[in-house]
C-alpha cells in the first residue's frame, strides 16, 4: 500500500494541476519520504507543493529536508510564515534549520516566534556544534520524585502530543538535577499509588552539554539506548539526544572522515548541487600540496642517476614498489582511522599496535617479495630480484607504519586522525620508497663503489 502511494505521489509531482490528489495522500506518506521526492525538483516546484500541506505537515517535512534543501526553501518564506512552521517543529531539528539561516535572517525570524520557542531556540543554539548540547533536544517528560505512579502516568499523557520521545521519563528534583529515570513499561507495570523515587533507577547513562556529539553517539550506541540524557556540569538536566539523531551525527561525521580522508575540504552541498568552482576550491588545495611533496620523489630519483644508468632495468620495478608501499600504508591508515573513530583504540595502545603491525607488515612483505621476486628474476636477473624482494618488504613496513601511526600522531596533537588520508600516506611512502630502494640496489649491486 505504501509503495503504491509513493508512486503515486511520484507521478503527481511530475505532472500539473494535481493540487486536491497531493493533498489527500499525502497524509498517508511519511513526511521524509515527502521531503526525500521534493528534493528532487527546483526550489518553486517544492514551495508550490509545500503550500498544498497543511502547517503540522510542512513543519515534519521541514524537519527531514536536508540542510541545504531547508536553507533554500526557507528563503522563500516571509519571516511570519516560517515562524510557525518553526514552531511546529521538533526542538533539535528547528535550531538546525536556525543555524543555517543567514545572521540578518536569524534575528528578524526570531522576532516573529512566540517567547517560550524563542527562548527554547535560543538555549539550544548557544551551544558548539560539535558538542552534545548542539544535538540534544527539549522533548521530553520529566516529573518530580514525590508523585505517584498514576500522577506520573496523568502528565505523560497530558504532553505526551507535545514530546518526541516518552519511553523514558526523567526524575529531577527543586533545582532540575538529574536523580533517575524511569520508563514508560515500568510506570504502566508498578502500583498506581506507588512513589517515584521508589521505582525509579538513579544509575544513569548520561552525557555532558560539552562532550563530542561523536563521542556521545558511540556511547548511546553501545548502551543500545533509545535516548540519553544529557546535563550540564551542576547535573542539571539540560535535554535528551535521541536515537536518531545519533545516527544523523554518524552519518555527518562519516562523511567528514570520508570527505578527509580523500583529502577534500568539508562540504556543506550535496555534490549534486556543487558548482565547478566550489568543487575546485575544495579539492585543489590539497592535490597542489601533494604535487610539491612528490618533487622529493623526482629529487631522489635524479640523486641516483648513476645507479640507474649501471642498470636499468630497476626503472621497470620503480612504480610496482612505491605503489605496494602505498597501500599498504592505506590500509593501515583506514583500519587506524576508522578503530580510533569509534574507540576501539587509544592513544596509549600505540606501542602496542605498532609491534603487532610490524610483525604483520613483515609476513605481508615477505609474501609480496616472493612473488615479486620471480618477476625480477626472469627480467633482470637473481641480483636484481634480491633488490626488488628486499625493497618490497621494506616498503610495506615503511609504508605500514607510517599509516598506523600518523592517526596517532594527529589524534595527540589534537588533529582529526582522518587528516591522515590516503593521499598523504601514498606521498609520504613514495618518498620513501624511492630512497629505500636505490639506496639497496647502490649498495647491493656495488655501483659507484
Amino acid at each position: 500500500m505504501k509503495n503504491t502511494l509513493t508512486k503515486k505521489l511520484d507521478n503527481l509531482l511530475t505532472g500539473d494541476n494535481h493540487i486536491s490528489e497531493i493533498q489527500s495522500i499525502s497524509k498517508d506518506i511519511h513526511p521524509a519520504v515527502i521531503a526525500s521526492k521534493l528534493s528532487e525538483f527546483d526550489r518553486e516546484k517544492i514551495f508550490s507543493v509545500l503550500n498544498i500541506l497543511g502547517l503540522e505537515q510542512q513543519a515534519q517535512v521541514f524537519s527531514h529536508f536536508k540542510k541545504h534543501v531547508a536553507r533554500d526553501m526557507a528563503a522563500l518564506y516571509s519571516d511570519a510564515e516560517l515562524a510557525d512552521i518553526i514552531e511546529l517543529m521538533p526542538h533539535d531539528d528547528r535550531v538546525d534549520l536556525i543555524r543555517v539561516l543567514p545572521m540578518e535572517r536569524r534575528e528578524s525570524l526570531l522576532r516573529n516566534i512566540e517567547q517560550p520557542d524563542r527562548d527554547d531556540i535560543l538555549k539550544l543554539s548557544r551551544f558548539d556544534e560539535r558538542t552534545a548540547g548542539a544535538e540534544m533536544t527539549s522533548d521530553y517528560v520529566r516529573v518530580k520524585s514525590n508523585l505517584t505512579v498514576e500522577e506520573a502516568l496523568q502528565k505523560v499523557r497530558r504532553v505526551a502530543k507535545d514530546r518526541e520521545t516518552i519511553y523514558n521519563v526523567y526524575v529531577v528534583d527543586e533545582q532540575i538535577r538529574l536523580i533517575g529515570i524511569v520508563s514508560l513499561r515500568d510506570l504502566v507495570l508498578f502500583k498506581a499509588d506507588q512513589k517515584i523515587e521508589d521505582v525509579m533507577t538513579t544509575e544513569v547513562i548520561t552525557a555532558r552539554v560539552d562532550e563530542d556529539k561523536e563521542i556521545v553517539a558511540n556511547r548511546l550506541s553501545e548502551y543500545d539506548l533509545i535516548a540519553m540524557p544529557v546535563i550540564d556540569s551542576n547535573d542539571r538536566l539540560m535535554g535528551i539526544i535521541t536515537f536518531d539523531d545519533v545516527m544523523d551525527v554518524r552519518q555527518e561525521e562519516a562523511t567528514t572522515d570520508f570527505h578527509k580522508m580523500g583529502s577534500v575540504g568539508l562540504m556543506n552541498v550535496s555534490l549534486k548541487d556543487a558548482s565547478v568552482w566550489f568543487l575546485f576550491l575544495k579539492r585543489a588545495p590539497w592535490l597542489l600540496v601533494l604535487v610539491f611533496m612528490n618533487i622529493f620523489s623526482g629529487a631522489g630519483i635524479a640523486y641516483f642517476e648513476d645507479t640507474i644508468e649501471a642498470v636499468v632495468a630497476l626503472v621497470f620495478f620503480l612504480p610496482l614498489l612505491i605503489d605496494s608501499g602505498g597501500n599498504a600504508g592505506s590500509q593501515a591508515s583506514t583500519l587506524m582511522v576508522r578503530a580510533l573513530a569509534i574507540g576501539e583504540v587509544k592513544i596509549k595502545d600505540w606501542f602496542r599496535l605498532f609491534g603487532k603491525e610490524i610483525f604483520v607488515a613483515i609476513t605481508i612483505g615477505v609474501a609480496m617479495g616472493i612473488a615479486v621476486s620471480a618477476i625480477g628474476f626472469f627480467r633482470a636477473g637473481s641480483e636484481v630480484a634480491f633488490v626488488v624482494s628486499l625493497t618490497m618488504i621494506c616498503c610495506v613496513l615503511v609504508g605500514s607504519l607510517l599509516g598506523m601511526s600518523l592517526p596517532f600522531l594527529l589524534q595527540k596533537m589534537n588533529f582529526d586522525p582522518a587528516t591522515a588520508s590516503a593521499p598523504l600516506i601514498t606521498s609520504l611512502a613514495d618518498i620513501a620508497g624511492v630512497l629505500m630502494y636505490f639506496s639497496i640496489a647502490t649498495w647491493y649491486l656495488g655501483i659507484g663503489g
